[in-house]
């Protein structure tokens, strides 16, 4: 019996083979894009579930409670830690300070065999014994509880040592870290997993972090760096709202009233931090729940749009199969037979589907891995059991949901009718059915494609705004290191180049990832404001190089240290003045300074932060120990070999040191690389409901256009043109169409409107973008119509008047 299903399950789809194929192309694509996006969400959601006991582990986080949800930063101040071991005992061996270095350098070797490496941000990190106490790593050599006991230790990632040695045992060598300090090699563990938001492969001792000199203030509980957070696994005996609790009591202890009122330490569970927005992390990569389930949303789109063509073709083919329906019932076929065959063929195209389906999200993963920023290397589809068995239930659903309405419909026909031909498949339900789906199918395509439109417009608008500061034509490089008379002798080599415009030596460009917020005492307060303030430490020469504008007093005057400060229009406001020129003159202290110096200046507002954030208060001044940057503008016209002679000065200044630049433009572009991953991911989304949706409407009219050939030639006998004809088949697709974009428009705007709630600066979203999907969504689908339309409207009137 089963082999009599199979070989007349074959033999119909051979019959049918444009029908066949046309059902094989949209469940392939359908399915295939399931089997990514599955791959893609357990890949997200596996973040940092590899440590045990995880769900006790938490970071210690920052909120600003006047900001609300832009208020959380992951650095805490220094002073912390201690403080809560001592007024804490029961949690002090279960709280570990994590202090990720910015790009590093690390040399291995002396003299002609050195070797030189650069490190990127977070990846070398200053790290407690505490820290292995919360997180779970696999060890080669060397113990958890003593490899970072001793100052100027360090445990390396197998990856990392082997960079480093080769294949030579890293046991007892040594780094030396920014030519600063060398540090003993006393452990090696396996690589981090790719979902981890600790990717740290180069682990210094925590003891060595005083010593080794970095800008840190012991005793400051105002300034934080963001590389600098803290992680605490509670016991069991003691709850998160406790801890909490415990929390603010020793704020309230060592900060100034104001600072206690509105800064609460909250705990942010481990294995949430990578779905978290609000604050970031070390790897430089989170993901919203929300976008999790928004891709496992398009994914059954997807699915069911496929699944539509399949149900529009059967149902279309309806009247073609009725004569062999009443047949069969006649001979003595019962309905459940009748299913079986039917489902059976189904089947048949998904099992195909399927292992198409799987071929081609094989050789498509390494393009959608680097899209999503998945590391994908060395994985194997059919070696997974998960996604085996997700593919098999896949099988299954896909079957019932194509397969069950047209097996119910044909498996129902009466036998009488149907050897009569007296079965209709226009004008009656399962035309409207037809048209519903058509309908559904255009309704996804159309939200995906004004999801695309609406990103496509957020991410011009980042590209376009106006910053408040010139990114064109800048190049910015780090500045290792300062002794005496390294910036002016760098200086004097570069200045008299003819390519080079302006020059600025900073802590950060006017736009950086990385940030200095600290508080401030204005004028005669005792106590500090209840608002920070992002620091912009810069010589006399910033404000030309990076084109801000000085709108009310003087740029300060040239020194090593902070003398005079100018400040933008958002600390003027923020301050309480109407006009900028009567903050000239005030004086503050920053930080835990008690001397208070004046402002000479203000800058018009610029950004100094993403634009996912607004414009906060802002502080320029002079401080040189804390120039780590060199920007440099380049004149119109210059010469690529100009970076080569700035390579030259530089590296004549800094020998024991990587010399690396980047462009400002394209540096503040990859802000934004999420956002463009996610239009990216978008354009193809998109492509492939439409191309589904086409195929599927290319089906049902090349149907109709089949069965209603005589009617088409009676038509052109009686004069109609190949128009007429065409307007005849393409009228009622528009119809459905633009019934689709009414319908899409406002899921499209809910859904695009809470994306860009992430944008502080985001751009309205135009009712020409609807007119431009509308319009869009229409040509492709007369496209799609005219090829069967125009050729039902050739035919020879004589041929298809003879036409059965």
């Amino acid at each position: 019996m089963i082999k009599n299903y199979l070989i007349t399950s074959f033999r119909n789809l051979r019959r049918n083979w444009n029908f066949t194929v046309i059902n094989i192309t949209g469940l392939t694509l359908g399915l295939a894009c399931c089997l990514l996006i599955f791959f893609t969400v357990r890949y997200e959601l596996s973040f940092d579930r590899q440590h045990k006991e995880v769900e006790r582990v938490f970071r210690i986080v920052q909120h600003n409670k006047a900001d609300g949800d832009k208020g959380y930063n992951a650095g805490m101040p220094l002073p912390a830690l201690a403080a809560i071991k001592s007024d804490y005992p029961e949690v002090k061996d279960l709280i570990a300070c994590t202090y990720a270095m910015r790009e590093t350098l690390v040399t291995i070797g002396e003299g002609a065999s050195r070797k030189k490496f650069s490190e990127p941000f977070y990846s070398v990190s200053f790290i407690a014994p505490e820290y292995f106490k919360l997180f779970t790593y696999t060890w080669l050599k060397g113990s958890p509880a003593t490899s970072l006991k001793n100052p100027g230790t360090v445990v390396l990632s197998e990856t990392q040592a082997k960079k480093y040695f080769g294949d030579a045992d890293p046991m007892g060598k040594t780094i030396r870290v920014s030519n600063h300090r060398d540090f003993l090699v006393t452990g090696l563990i396996k690589d981090p997993l790719p979902t981890t938001s600790f990717p740290f492969n180069t682990m210094l001792s925590f003891s060595s972090l005083k010593d080794y000199g970095s800008f840190t203030n012991w005793d400051d509980w105002v300034s934080t760096y963001g590389g600098g957070q803290m992680y605490i696994r509670l016991p069991e005996s003691l709850s998160k709202e406790r801890m909490e609790q415990n929390l603010a009591i020793m704020s309230k202890k060592y900060r100034a009233p104001k600072d206690a009122a509105e800064l609460e330490l909250v705990l942010q569970p481990v294995d949430d931090i990578h779905f978290d927005n609000r604050t970031p992390n070390y790897a430089g990569r989170t993901i919203s729940k929300g976008m999790i389930w928004a891709m496992v949303l398009i994914g059954v789109f997807i699915l069911v749009t496929a699944c539509v063509n399949f149900i529009n073709l059967a149902t279309a083919q309806a009247l073609r199969r009725a004569r062999e329906v009443g047949v069969r019932k006649v001979l003595g076929s019962t309905r459940g037979q009748l299913l079986r065959q039917y489902f059976s063929e189904t089947g048949i195209l998904t099992i195909v589907s399927v292992v198409f389906a799987l071929i081609l999200a094989q050789i498509a993963l390494p393009s959608v891995a680097e899209i999503l920023n998945i590391q994908s290397k060395g994985i194997v589809f059919v070696a997974d059991p998960i996604i085996l068995v997700f593919l098999l239930v896949l099988a299954i659903v896909t079957t019932v949901l194509s397969g069950a309405y047209p097996a119910l419909v044909v498996s129902g026909y009466q036998p009488i009718l149907a050897l009569k031909g007296k079965m209709r498949t226009t004008g009656s339900g399962q035309s409207n059915l037809r048209r519903g789906l058509i309908v559904l199918q255009f309704t996804i395509s159309q939200v995906v494609l004004l999801g695309t439109l609406i990103a496509y417009s957020q991410m011009k608008f980042f590209r376009t705004m106006d910053l408040g500061f010139e990114k064109d034509a800048i190049v910015s490089m780090h500045i290792p290191g300062q002794g005496p008379g390294q910036l002016e002798t760098l200086y004097a080599k570069l200045k008299s180049e003819p390519g080079i415009k302006d020059m600025s030596f900073s802590a950060f460009t006017p736009m950086s990832r990385s940030n200095w917020q600290t508080g401030f005492k204005f004028e005669n307060d005792a106590e500090m404001l209840d608002f920070e303030v992002v620091m912009r430490p810069a010589d006399t020469a910033y404000v030309k190089t990076y084109g801000l504008q000085l709108i009310a007093g003087r740029m300060y005057l040239p020194a090593d240290t902070m003398r005079e400060f100018v400040i933008n229009e958002a600390f003027v406001k923020k301050l309480g003045f109407k006009k900028p020129e009567e903050v000239i003159g005030k004086r503050m202290a920053i930080g835990g300074s008690g001397v208070k110096l004046p402002i000479v200046g203000v800058v018009k507002n610029f950004n100094t932060y993403s634009l996912h954030r607004e414009i906060i208060p802002c502080v320029l001044t002079t401080d040189r120990g804390n120039y780590r940057t060199l920007g440099i503008k380049l004149a119109a016209g210059s010469s690529p070999a100009l970076i080569e002679k700035v390579e030259k000065a530089w590296t004549a200044s800094f020998p024991d040191f990587l010399f690396k630049y980047s462009f400002l433009d394209e540096t503040l572009n990859s802000f934004y690389e999420k956002e463009e991953k996610l239009f990216d991911l978008f354009k193809i989304l998109s492509a492939i409901a439409i191309f589904i949706g086409c195929l599927g409407l290319y089906g049902v009219v090349a149907f109709m256009a089949e069965s209603r050939t005589k009617e088409m030639g009676i038509r052109k006998a009686i004069g109609a043109t190949a128009f007429n004809i065409f307007s005849l088949f393409s009228v009622d697709f528009v119809k459905l169409v633009l019934v689709a974009l009414i319908i899409a428009s406002p899921i499209a705007w809910y859904f695009m409107n809470e994306w860009q709630q992430d944008f502080t600066y985001k751009v309205n979203i135009s009712w020409w973008l609807y007119v431009a999907a509308g319009i869009f969504a229409i040509v492709i689908a007369l496209i799609t119509v005219s090829f069967q339309s125009i050729k039902a409207a050739l035919v020879n009137p004589v041929k298809a008047l003879r036409s059965e």
